[in-house]
This record gives structure tokens, sequence and C-alpha cells, in this order.
């Protein structure tokens, strides 16, 4: 049985969240002890909880200890990975974004295709929104022989929670590992703003604002299609798209909160991205980490890819990433990027 200490690294819930989708990928049973340590509020919270249940429920036959609110040990041992219709509900604002992605490596390649529906927030501060995966993190999955289809049905925005979308998944039998080096030549670039339940002007000083700054044209920037009664929520979203790949980047409104610092939070992302060289934003490589080291495990073809910079987080999904498969990472930075390449250990 594999051991995770909660408070390596980061010490947050993406610890937990890796160790539980490495664990139904390779059948390893894991023990978890200081479970998300390094937060205020340690131990399993609702949307931790739910990933927990989450990977239980795709997994046949599991067994589980210690899977109750506040608890930071926990111990998981996976069953046979099954493809199917899941509901998964967090009951709270908690994103269901990162519930699909505990169990989205395992069911990637599992035998047939899964259905999910998934509810609570979709739009959280700390987690990669709806449109992030939608836009950035599904097409570069196509490129592994993927298929991720999502669907919004409503938007959900911390603490009201409510949102709801579906996830169909297309496995394939052979991950293919691939790099991405480029971004390729840029495309578009826009900003949209949802802002439900919050009056228009304010929408429109952040979508101003960044415009101004960014020197979009107006017609680039846009009302999102938040209904008012999905509110209330503001999220100011700025899209790259290039030719290789597409990057977004969020910034949340909150009460009390001028519009001036929501919209200079999305100005200085979007700056910083397009500093550097690198393909792959902070938030894009510490998701294509995972399902990249699966398919250089599956084939032990080595595959590389370039980024703008590498967070403690990333540093810390290595680390996960190396205890349970038999994978080395290299990372050097060059110029004002880095370069990661994935092989397979010797």
């Amino acid at each position: 049985m594999i051991e995770i200490d909660g408070s390596t690294g980061e010490g947050g819930g993406q610890v937990l969240r890796t160790s539980l989708a490495l664990s139904l990928c390779t059948g390893q049973a894991v023990r978890f002890q200081n479970i998300r340590a390094r937060r205020p509020k340690p131990g399993l919270m609702r949307q931790h909880l739910a990933c927990v249940q989450a990977a239980a429920a795709v997994s046949h036959g599991a067994r589980v200890e210690g899977a109750e609110l506040g608890s930071q040990t926990l111990v998981f041992e996976p069953g046979e990975v099954r493809a199917g219709e899941h509901h998964f509900h967090i009951g709270s604002a908690g994103s269901c974004t990162l519930v699909l992605q505990t169990v989205l490596p395992a069911l990637m390649t599992a035998v047939g295709e899964s259905q999910l529906t998934l509810s609570g927030g979709t739009h959280n501060p700390m987690a990669p929104p709806f449109h992030f995966l939608e836009r950035s993190f599904a097409p570069l999955l196509q490129k592994l022989g993927v298929g991720l289809e999502l669907k919004l049905m409503r938007h959900g925005f911390y603490p009201a929670g409510g949102g709801r979308f579906t996830a169909r998944i297309a496995p394939t039998a052979h991950l293919t590992p691939v790099d991405v080096l480029s971004r390729g030549e840029r495309v578009d670039a826009f900003a949209e703003c949802l802002s439900p339940g919050i009056p228009g002007r304010v929408a429109w000083a952040e979508l101003s604002l960044l415009g101004e700054r960014m020197n979009w044209p107006r017609d680039k920037l846009l009302q999102g299609t938040a209904r008012q009664d999905e509110g209330p929520g503001n999220a100011l979203m700025a899209t790259l798209a290039y030719t290789e790949l597409t990057e977004l980047f969020t910034s949340f409104g909150e009460k009390g909160r001028p519009a001036e610092q929501v919209a200079l939070e999305a100005v200085r992302a979007v700056q910083d991205y397009l500093r550097s060289d690198g393909a792959l934003g902070e938030h894009l490589t510490d998701q294509w980490m995972l399902p990249l080291a699966l398919a250089v495990h599956a084939t032990g073809r080595p595959a590389a890819f370039s980024c703008t910079m590498l967070s403690l987080h990333a540093r810390t999904q290595i680390e996960t990433i190396t205890v349970f498969l038999p994978v080395r990472f290299s990372t050097e930075r060059i110029g004002n990027s880095w370069r990661v390449g994935v092989s397979m250990a010797e």
C-alpha cells in the first residue's frame, strides 16, 4: 500500500485528487495521512469528500475507510474501473470540475464511453472553471487520443453553487504521447464577463478596462451568457487562442472588491503569459502533467512540453505522480520559459 503524506509540497487537495486518480489507474491501494494539512481548515471538506466518493463509484468493489468530513486520514483500495453513466452532486458550491478531474484519468482508458453529470460549483476561485476545461484542457486531451465533450447546463458560482454540466468521455485503448513545445500562431483574443445578478455597469467596467490595457477592440469584449437567476456571480475571462492550444485566464469578483481590481488581475495574468515563450500557462501545466505521464507510461515513449512557470503546485504534482508511476520528469529553464520532459524512469 502506498503511503501519502498530505502535507507534502503545497499541502492542498491536489495531492489527494492526483493520488486517487492514480490509484484508480494503477490499481494500487493508498493510505493518506495529514490530508490538506497546510490549509486553514485541514482535512476533507465537502468537495474533497465528493472526489473520494466519485472515485469509489467508478471503481467496482472499492474499499474506503475514513471518508467523512474533516478527516485527515483515509484508506482507498480501488476495484475494477467501470465506464458508464454516473451522477456526482457535491451539495454545495464546491468545485465539480475537480471531481471530474479525479475520475477522468481512469475513465479515459476504460472499456466503453462514460457519461457524467456533475452538480456544484462550475466557476470557483482556486479551481479550474468550466470554460477552462472546455477550451484549454479538453483539446489537449484530444491530442492524446481521448474525447472529452463538455456541456454546461447551468452556471454555479461561489458561494451559492447550483451549477451543472455533463461530460462525455470517449476513451482510447492507446494513449499517444505528444510534444507541446509551441503555441503556434495566435488566431484570436477576446474577453467575456459572466455577471448574473450583478449590475450591468460592473461587467462593462471590467471589460472596458481590460480592453483598454490590452488594446483589444470593443467587438472582442463580450457579455457572457449566464442567466440572471444563476447568480450572483462575477467571472472575468480572457481567452487567447493559438493554432496549437488555447489558454484562458479568469479573475473572480466578490462582494466589496472593486471592478478595477478584478480587471487588473486578469490583465496581469494575460501579460505574464505573453511575456513568456512557454506554450502552457501555470494552471494548464498542472493539469497536463498527469495525462501526459499516463501516456508516456503506457507507451514507453518520452514527450515534452514548454510552460511559462513551474509553481509549487506543479512541483508537488510531479512528486505525487512519480510515487505511483515509474516515470521521470526533467525540468530546464530556457530563457523566459521552462521545458519539461517526461520519460520512463531508468
